[in-house]
Parts: C-alpha cells; structure tokens; sequence
C-alpha cells in the first residue's frame, strides 16, 4: 500500500473510526445543540462570580462540562474533516464547531476578569479548599495571569476575534492540502509521478541524486510560484500576533507565547545559545555527506538521503507496529497492550489518501474516549519513527486524560514533544540491540539519530530563530513580504548550513512550507523536548525501576502543574542550559562513531 489510494479502497482496519466519539451525525447535532444552550447559560452567569463560594463552584463545574463536550464535538468534526478536506459536509461541520467554540470562548470571557476582582485572600482559599481540587492549577495560573487580563467586556470582544484572526491558519490550510497543486517529477524509475507531500519525502531519501534533486526544485518552484499569497497569509498571522501581544500588555509576541505556559525566555534563548555554538558540529555532520555519496559538493537536497547504503528497512504497517512494541517495552506491559490496543481497536488512520490532511499528528483532546492518530505511513524506517513518535503523544494524552478532570487534563506543548521523541529513542535503541553486530544496520539507525538531531534541534531551532526574528521585524514596523521573509530564511540558511555545504538559492522558498509557522513560537519546544527526551530515553533504559516509575509519573501529569516542574519529576531540569548542551554532546559522540565506522 505504498501507492497513494483511494479513501474507500483502504481497507477499514486502517482507517480511524471516529463513531467512537458519537455513533452517528445525529449524536454529534443532539451535543450540539447541548452545547450551544449552555454556553448561553454560562454567558447568564456574567456578573455573579462575586456572589461567593458556591456560585463561583457552579459556574467552574459547567465551564469544564461544556469544555469536555467541546473537545468531543470537534474532534469529531476534525478527524472526518481530516480524512478528506475537500468533504463538503464536514468542511461546514468543523467550521460550525469552530464556530461554537468560540461562541463559548465569548461566553466565558468574565470568568477570569471577575476572578480576578476577587481579593487575592478569596482567591487563595479557592485554591486550598478542596472542593476546587480540579481547578487549583487554573485558578493557579489565572493569579499568575493577572497582569495581562482584560477587563470583561474586552476579554469578550477579544475573545470574539479569535476566529477572525486566525483566519491566515485555515487559509494556507485549505491551499497546501486541497487547492494547490505540486506538479509532476520523475521517480527512480524514471516515470513522471504527482509529487505530493508524503511522496517528496521519501523522494528527498532517494539514493538517486537526480531524484531527490528534481523532487526538491519542484517543491520549492511550487511554492515560490504563489510567493506573495504566502507572504501576505504569514504576515496576517504574525500582525494578529502583535495584535494579541500588544493588547495583553506583553513587550513581545514571544513572551506572549512562553508566558501562558510559565516558560522563562532565558529557555529559549538558551537553545539558540547552545545551537549557534554547535554550529561546527553542524557542518562536519554535513560535510560527512560530501565522503559518503561521494560528489564534489554537497547541495541542501543531499541533507535527507541516508548515508548508509547497505541496510533495507522495507516494512509493511504490521512489521512497523511488532517493532514499536518491542521497542515501547521497557515502559511496562500495561503500556505495550495500550499501545496494541489502539491499532487493533482502529484509533490510527494509516494510510495517505487524496485530500487528506498531510505529515502526521496525534489528536487527545476527545476527552473520556480516546486519542486518535493520523499518519501517511511509508513502508521504511522513517514510517516507523513517525509511527513511534505519535504514539507517544497518544500515550501521553492517554494517561493524562485517565488520571487527571478535564480540567487538568490537557499538558503543554513544552512537554508534548518529550513522550514523542522518547519513543523514537527507545525504538532505535531497541532495532540497535536486534541488529548488534550489524554494522551497516547500525551505522543506519546512528544516522537516523544524527539526522534526528538535524532536523529536530538543529532545523527547528532555525525555524524559531525565523519566527523570532520576524515577529521583531513587525514589532519594529518593518514589512513582512515575500523579498524580505525570503532573504532573512536564506540568510538563516547559510549561517546554519553554509559551514557544510552550497546552500542553494531556492531553499530561500521554503518557509512556505511549515504548517508550524502558523501555531507561533511552537517549533522551539520540538528542539527542548528531544534534548529532554534524549536524556530521559537514556534514564529510562539505564536507571532501572525507579527511572521507569518517574517517566511514567511525568505521563500522566497532565496541565496539573507547571512543564518545567513536570519534567524535574521525570528527571531532567528545562530551566538550565545543561539538558540541552549534553544532547548536543551526544550528537558530537554518535557523529565521532558513525565517522569511525565510516573511516
């Protein structure tokens, strides 16, 4: 099932089941209509919160309430959306459910005022009275909040913007996966082929040059023919940023973004620190490429093949899967049969269709029912990591969702991407260990860790050095266009990668590309939860039972205390430079072995 296929020739064992959220359409517009009566009733409660105790008890156990049912209505609209965009139907179902979203978004708007005009004495007793055992931490964040909460009538209007304003998002949505076309190329057997999103990666880890040279160029020539629609889309997205910023009295739009999720931004400047100072590190990993493939100069569309050529990974989705499971099994049986669980009971949607949504992801927000993953599953290793990586968000949200109310429910992305990439390491160590003695099988798999670090830390912190810099261009009333996003991302391209090989002109097209881009100041968190990831993978297969129990702990923490404090618990300290400089020193050793096994 390599070849792209029709929706309703997959088979159904291999498409996510989303009756599992409601059984039928009817379901889904009886809860909707629920829903929409108590957002109206909530909007009554405008006005009440100082009434005391019990008033303020009632109005935070309907809020979660509707929450819950919200999360269900919209996943439900999102992952039969997402299994064909072009669907009429379920185009206007998740557009009504964004709607009632922010709908409610509007109707809550006072909560946070109102509790705040409370005396910070009533506040605390909220807090250490039992009864509010599940709101302890929002009401914990909401006094942290203070100083950028509006009044009520202008957390309402603002509240009532959102949609407008992340309209760019749903844009390039509905461009990139339904509207625009790639073009044709020419695969390894030299028949011209759609280049979709799915397939350009694994062109891109073609051992043909040609291939991956022509998969490039289409890719980039394809999004640089809409240049100024793109440019226009990213500069509405981060003008509403600053808007949101501004209005919240934050002196940035980064700190806006960190602030919520009590992230210092000493965080993120200490990534790019460490990144800039491991720039050399960087271009030796390149330059290795120019040896390993043999050719005079290395190009931006050489950075993706494998570098070891003697180990085949063909697997089909069944092989992948047994894999992920031996790999997952230091984590516990009862982990593992999880896991099993949710390919057998169809939470997985495996296989790329037209109009599907592209990549990857995990959605866990269908509280009381399950996670559900999407991937475009490509029979190779890469299929397995991308495999192992989202059930690590889905066993994240899974035993979030089982431990904690609803309200405490939902983790940051600060600490998303550490379960993920916790798997991705413990998979590679496991085909490590099945394949010892293997050497071009482990100079494979130190590859995929070298690349790993490339396009997670290394690549990531470029984008969010992009993100960075070009909210700072519209801070300073500087225009955000297509010449100017596609200098600074060039420029960006050279200091990164120019130590190590020719960075080829087009590669000035791709910020285009980065779904991110569009969920700002998100990609960073993908470079500090590898590196903590790499140090907790290492605890978890060299600490014995106590590293195990600390992991799992950290799993199902939820949003119950601050990302920072949650990782301590699982063993690694975010707020130091230190996890991030010893994953860089990892990278240097797996790059000073896969050399030595080179040479």
């Amino acid at each position: 099932m390599s070849e792209t296929m029709l929706r309703k020739d997959i088979p159904a064992e291999y498409k996510w089941d989303p009756s599992h959220i409601y059984a039928t359409q009817e379901d889904w517009e009886k809860d909707f209509e629920w829903i929409k009566e108590n957002v109206a009733k909530l909007a009554s409660y405008a006005g009440t919160l100082a009434q005391g105790r019990e008033q303020v008890l009632a109005v935070l156990g309907l809020y979660a309430e509707v929450g819950e049912h919200l999360s269900r209505l919209y996943s439900y609209a999102s992952t039969n959306l997402n299994s064909d965009n072009s669907d009429p139907f379920y185009q206007g179902v998740s557009a009504r459910a964004m709607s009632l979203y922010a709908q409610f978004a509007a109707a809550v708007a006072f909560i946070s005022p109102e509790l705040l005009a409370l005396d910070a004495d009533t506040l605390n007793a909220y807090i250490a009275d039992p009864a509010f055992a599940d709101y302890d931490a929002m009401l914990k964040d909401l006094e942290r909040m203070r100083p950028h909460t509006l009044s009520t009538e202008m957390e309402t209007v603002l509240a009532s913007a959102q949609e407008a304003l992340g309209s760019a998002g749903n844009i390039y949505d509905m461009f990139t996966d339904v509207d625009m076309k790639l073009g044709k190329v020419k695969n390894e057997e030299g028949k011209m082929v759609e280049l979709t999103h799915a397939r350009y990666g694994s062109m891109m880890e073609s051992p043909s040059r040609s291939v991956r040279k022509a998969a490039y160029e289409r890719m980039m020539k394809a999004y640089a023919a809409y240049g100024s629609t793109f440019a226009a889309a990213y500069a509405g997205n981060v003008k509403a940023d600053v808007f949101n910023a501004r209005t919240r009295d934050y002196q940035s739009a980064r700190q806006a973004a960190l602030y919520p999720d009590d992230i210092p931004e000493s965080v993120y400047d200490n990534l790019l620190t460490a990144i800039h100072d491991a720039l050399p590190i960087l271009h030796a990993y390149c330059g290795l490429r120019q040896k390993a493939f043999d050719i005079p100069t290395v190009h931006m569309y050489d950075l993706y093949a494998p570098m070891q050529k003697g180990f085949e990974s063909k697997l089909s989705f069944e092989e992948a899967y047994d894999l992920l499971l031996e790999g997952v099994a230091p984590l516990g049986e009862d982990y593992v049969e999880t896991v099993r669980k949710a390919k057998d009971a169809r939470w997985i949607d495996v296989y790329e269709t037209p109009n599907k949504t592209t990549g990857a992801y995990s959605n866990g927000s269908a509280y009381g029912v399950h996670p559900y993953v999407l991937l475009n599953f490509r029979p190779e290793l890469d299929g397995l990591l991308t495999l192992a990586h989202e059930m690590g968000h889905a066993m994240h949200s899974y035993y979030s969702n089982a431990s904690q109310p609803f309200a405490k429910s939902d983790y940051t992305i600060f600490v998303a991407e550490v379960a993920s990439t916790c798997n991705e390491v413990l998979t590679i160590h496991a085909l490590r260990k099945k394949y010892e003695g293997n050497k071009a099988a482990q100079m494979a798999l130190i590859g995929r860790l070298l690349e790993g670090f490339r396009t997670t830390v290394f690549r990531q912190a470029m984008f969010a050095e992009f993100e960075m810099k070009a909210h700072a261009m519209e801070e300073a009333g500087q225009p955000l266009t297509r010449e100017s996003l596609c200098a600074m991302y060039y420029d960006l391209n050279k200091q990164y990668y120019g130590g190590g090989c020719r960075v080829d002109k087009v590669v000035e097209n791709e910020w285009m590309r980065i779904p991110h881009f569009y969920r700002s100041f998100y990609v960073y968190k993908y470079a500090t939860g590898f590196c903590a990831a790499v140090a907790l993978a290492n605890r978890i297969l060299n600490g014995g039972e106590e590293a195990v129990k600390a992991y799992r702990k950290f799993l199902t923490l939820g949003g119950s205390m601050s990302p920072i404090e949650e990782l301590k618990i699982a063993g690694v300290d975010m707020s130091t430079p230190e996890p991030v400089v010893s994953a860089l020193d990892t990278f240097a050793e797996l790059l000073a072995d896969f050399s030595e096994m080179m040479d």
